[in-house]
């Protein structure tokens, strides 16, 4: 499918009124994505483990307007656990700007959405991939019930396709387990537009794979992912980065099949720190990591050579450390965490997590 194809080519029915929910999970990439193109086109493929603690849960109330209500502009009001969030509006706007084209009904409704995090707002996770999907899944709920002929199959596409047009994690957000976005020459079906579930045998240690997200900063980032994607533009490593990626995901088809934990470490780590490497690197230069993310780190690294557990870290574009590993190993890990990280992590906190089966309808 190609972003032709999400563009309505009949009447849609008429609907006055209506209400859809969704809650949509948070993802961690393995292989980062960071740099994109014009329409949040990403640069390199990327590939992710769906999550299931950290979601977002979205109600979307939509009613029909009249021909004299009907203006230039959308009407929505925003709501964050149930306060009108004006500073959000604008990034709904400019979302609902990039989609219209593929959803010419928005400006004949007037929407409530209603959304609220399962883990607390400052908590230094992205909530972006979550949030934007979640309100995607709502709009093509919307959308079925004025094209009811469309597939369930056209419904996810399409779904991961607006997603991504919010915030381009989020069109990896939809499925469960293990998700490509980007194309890539070993993929079928993998696209620049939309997210697709990873098509090959994926060993059953990978299947339960456990997340224990380290809050080492709760605050802003100093520097926004958007203005950190636009400085791979004319990077002077972007191209070789580019490729590696692409390596990177082409290793892990065979890793991901055999239950290699120690080639997996070996790319899931080595991505984390590629991601941060290109920051440090780009012009302005600018560093996310704290001294307890490195604190962490080190820690990690003695802690698996002397047990020989394989636990891993992977990091967004923050200081927030992500610990992976087998689901057999979790009372270990935890009680490692409780008794030599969480000294490092901002008031103690962390939070739990696991791979997931996706967005799922309310």
């Amino acid at each position: 499918m190609t972003h032709k194809d999400f563009i309505p080519e009949k009447e849609p029915k008429h609907i006055s009124s209506g209400k859809a929910a969704w809650q949509s999970p948070s993802n961690i990439a393995l292989v980062k994505y960071w740099g994109k193109r014009e329409n949040q086109i990403p640069a390199n493929p990327s590939i992710s483990f769906t999550l299931t603690n950290c979601h977002s849960t979205t109600t979307l109330n939509y009613s029909r307007r009249t021909e004299e209500q009907k203006a230039e502009d959308f009407e929505f009001d925003f709501y964050f656990e149930g306060k009108a969030k004006e500073d959000f509006k604008p990034k709904i706007q400019k979302f609902f700007q990039r989609i219209e084209k593929f959803c010419p009904y928005l400006k004949d409704y007037k929407f409530e959405i209603f959304s609220e995090n399962s883990f607390p707002h400052s908590s230094g996770i992205a909530s972006s991939a979550s949030g934007m999907s979640a309100i995607a899944l709502c709009l093509m709920d919307l959308e079925k019930e004025l094209y009811p002929a469309i597939t369930d199959e056209y419904y996810c596409r399409k779904a991961s396709f607006l997603a991504r047009l919010g915030s381009g994690s989020a069109s990896r957000s939809i499925d469960g387990g293990l998700v490509v976005w980007g194309e890539h020459d070993k993929i079928q079906g993998s696209s620049n537009e939309y997210g697709i579930s990873f098509p090959f045998a994926v060993h059953d240690i990978f299947k339960t794979y456990r997340d224990t997200i380290l809050l080492v900063d709760k605050g802003e980032k100093q520097v926004s992912s958007t203005v950190g994607h636009d400085l791979m533009h004319g990077h002077p490593f972007a191209a070789n980065r580019f490729k590696q990626a692409n390596e990177n995901l082409d290793k892990l088809i065979t890793i991901l099949e055999s239950g290699d934990t120690s080639a997996f470490i070996k790319i899931v780590e080595s991505e984390a720190l590629t991601l941060h490497a290109m920051m440090m690197s780009s012009q302005p230069y600018f560093i996310l990591m704290k001294p307890n993310t490195l604190q962490i780190i080190n820690k990690i690294w003695t802690y698996r050579e002397s047990t020989g557990i394989p636990v891993c870290f992977t990091l967004d574009a923050g200081a927030n450390v992500h610990i992976l590993y087998p689901e057999k190993h979790e009372n270990e890990i935890l009680e490692f965490i409780n008794n030599e990280l969480v000294v490092y992590c901002q008031n103690g906190h962390y939070i739990c997590d696991r791979v997931g089966d996706g967005a799922k309808k309310l």
